[in-house]
């Protein structure tokens, strides 16, 4: 096998003209690890938020980078190699996983590239019925959805509040999803309806259709009204869009009720929460082979359906973050590699 590969690397900061296709060593597995040859790689937003250098973080939270580096945690491809001591795959295994997610949230964890090694406790088979691309668009956003609102899966401590999260019973509640069409929120609506919930789906129109055939039992088109002005009495909002005024969920949830936040900076509604007995949680997404071996017999037997909003090559990584950034995505961007 050669000793170089072809990768997506960063060596300076900023928009996605950064991004350069080229030639990078190629990676060798460690002990417990497997390598991977890389045949999808998912983007997500932490992809974005480190290409740029974390700038909308303060600033002793930014990275202190060792460039270059390889964005990109989401890969489906199949195992060529293992490291000493990995026994729970073997070469020619097709699988998925999100590599090193958050361990390497401040210096990328080389999914944009042909190979990566990953730990094999964040593997998992890749369902026999999706393809690669579909694989490579579940792991960070499927996880997501999983964490909050089925199992954390860890008792790590939490970066975003004091106490861990606990996701609740959703069958029979009410539950509106907030960014509906996106990676997280199209599959947090399948989630949700998986456990029995009366699920509200907020995006912008264009999605109404697709969010009917995944299992939304409502929808609210948020480029003709706000959400706030028509939902009521919800159980459970999670939000997986962020940004400024997430307050104005907390009219919308019946005392008791809980908000769920993807993204919580910037919340500042803590005190209206208080006074409305409404829990507000957040958590950090973490890689979990179990979970997505757990969840990938729900994608195989059809319960549950990765969407996918464009594909590029690898080579194409800049205009794939260039269709990301214009927004209104209906699931995930993939590259193909």
């Amino acid at each position: 096998m050669n000793d170089t590969m072809k990768a997506v690397r960063l060596h300076e900061f900023g928009n996605p003209d950064v991004l350069r296709y080229e030639d990078a060593p190629r990676p060798v597995a460690l002990c417990g690890e497997v390598l991977v040859r890389v045949r999808a790689a998912g983007l997500n937003p932490p992809d974005f938020y480190l290409r740029d250098g974390y700038r909308a973080l303060p600033p002793e939270w930014r990275p202190d980078p060792v460039f270059p580096l390889v964005l990109g945690t989401d890969i489906s491809g199949e195992v060529v190699a293992l490291g000493e001591g990995a026994s729970r795959f073997s070469v020619g295994d097709e699988v998925y996983a999100m590599v090193r997610f958050p361990a390497d949230l401040m210096t990328g964890s080389g999914a944009y590239a042909e190979y990566v090694r990953v730990h094999e406790t964040e593997l998992a088979h890749k369902p026999d019925k999706i393809d690669h691309i579909e694989a490579a668009g579940a792991p960070m956003s499927l996880l997501t959805a999983w964490q909050f609102l089925v199992d954390p899966g860890h008792d790590a401590p939490n970066p975003f509040q004091a106490f861990q999260h606990q996701p609740v019973p959703l069958l029979g509640k009410r539950v509106l999803v907030n960014g509906a069409g996106g990676g997280v929120g199209h599959l947090a609506v399948q989630v949700a309806k998986w456990r029995g919930a009366h699920v509200i789906a907020v995006a912008s129109g264009k999605h109404q259709r697709l969010l009917g055939e995944l299992g939304a039992d409502a929808f609210i088109d948020r480029t003709q009204v706000a959400a706030e002005a028509v939902a009521q009495d919800v159980d459970l909002v999670i939000d997986a869009v962020g940004g400024p005024n997430m307050e104005r969920f907390l009219s919308v949830i019946r005392p008791g009720g809980r908000l769920f936040l993807v993204n919580p900076l910037g919340f500042s509604g803590h005190d209206e929460a208080s006074e409305r007995g409404i829990t507000v949680s957040s958590m950090q997404v973490r890689s979990n082979g179990a979970q997505l071996q757990e969840t990938g017999r729900l994608l195989e037997d059809g319960t549950l359906r990765v969407v996918i909003d464009s594909t590029f090559t690898l080579a194409q990584a800049a205009h794939a973050h260039r269709r990301a950034a214009k927004g209104g995505l209906q699931g995930k961007v993939v590259l193909v590699v």
